[in-house]
């Protein structure tokens, strides 16, 4: 009788963790379009084999983890030497990447839209490169901190604080859940992190090749304020992956982060002083075209399908016949509580004889 009991809140707690995404070998909706395929590769290897090992144990999991650091690393090392006008774009061709790496390794449909996506994407890269500013400037400490006293930026900073304070408000106080307002949170911060980020690498790329950049105190405010500013980025983006399917929060989020690195780029760096109307105008050109490249490949994109989280399937329970759902009295003081869930265990009239 105990051995039946641990088995069957064993099984309850699996039942759980899946669908919390806690320990699960199922991607989250999220790694549909954005985690790198290999670890999705590595994901679905194992729940194919039934293998009993949790998916960190998996060496091609690691190396999934592995690429995703080094592409990160050189993500961030590429704002100390490039301007964040032309790196922040290039976003779409990861989007390219996952697609075709999808098509390959994890056997997914290569749709119509995903070709006129990609070719769409490849035209907007192209025209990214080709007229995007290719002169960075020496990001030096004394520079850091003249662009950041300087009014535009001021102006701009000032402009920023009013309106994530507007649809903090909303979205906080007046519990506003709209797709637009959270990803706006999300660019508002991302223009931040990339001035942020811009300023450490190029400190840190001078301090390698020149005189050393990391006893000015600018340095280690700009580190507080990456930090500070990637980590609200991140909380307001997952909440945003739980109350709205990916193929909407993909998308939407691309191009308002885009969008918030080239208007960070050019008040901050000045990266578009200079720079002729017609690269101008090209350079935009470019940008549209990749953010409808995106937005057609990561559309309509399958979705995994869970089951809600008030219910428990009677099949998953050992002893139970029933196929049906169980659900704890709404008026019942151990209603949606873990109590009431495991209160299926109790011997009942379904139960085998």
């Amino acid at each position: 009788m105990i051995e039946e009991k641990m088995a069957n809140n064993s099984t309850l707690e699996s039942v759980f963790s899946h669908r919390t995404g806690h320990n699960s070998s199922q991607p989250s909706p999220f790694t549909e379009i954005r985690e790198n395929p290999l670890k999705k590769y590595a994901h679905m290897r194992q729940s194919q084999f039934g293998g009993s090992k949790p998916y960190y144990t998996s060496v091609l999991w690691w190396g999934g983890v592995v690429l995703m650091g080094v592409g990160e690393l050189g993500n961030f090392a590429a704002y100390g030497f490039a301007p964040a006008t032309l790196i922040a774009p290039l976003g779409c061709v990861s989007v390219i990447a996952s697609a075709v790496i999808s098509v390959v390794f994890l056997k997914e449909t290569l749709r119509a839209s995903d070709i006129v996506g990609g070719a769409l994407a490849v035209m907007g890269t192209y025209l990214l490169v080709t007229f995007a500013p290719h002169t960075s400037t020496h990001i030096t400490a004394h520079l850091v901190q003249r662009y950041a006293v300087s009014w535009h930026f001021l102006i701009y900073l000032s402009l920023e604080v009013i309106v994530f304070s507007i649809l903090l408000y909303l979205y906080k106080r007046r519990n506003i859940k709209h797709i637009t307002i959270v990803m706006l949170l999300v660019s508002l911060l991302a223009s931040l992190t990339v001035i942020s980020v811009k300023a450490v690498s190029g400190m840190i790329t001078e301090s390698i090749n020149g005189p050393l950049q990391l006893t000015y105190p600018i340095f280690y405010v700009m580190v507080v304020v990456m930090v500070a500013s990637c980590a609200f980025q991140i909380k307001f983006l997952n909440q945003a992956m739980k109350m709205f399917d990916a193929t909407e929060v993909v998308p939407i989020n691309f191009v308002f982060f885009t969008a918030s690195a080239i208007t960070a780029g050019i008040v901050f760096y000045q990266e578009f002083h200079g720079l002729a109307l017609l690269n101008i105008f090209m350079f935009l050109l470019g940008c549209l075209l990749s953010f409808l490249g995106v937005f057609l490949i990561a559309r309509d994109r399958p979705k995994i399908k869970t089951q809600d989280k008030t219910f428990i399937a009677m099949g998953k329970i050992p002893g139970r016949k029933s196929k049906d759902k169980v659900q704890p009295e709404a008026n019942s003081n151990t209603y949606g509580s873990l109590a009431a869930k495991l209160m299926c265990n109790k011997p009942g009239p379904q139960d085998d004889s």
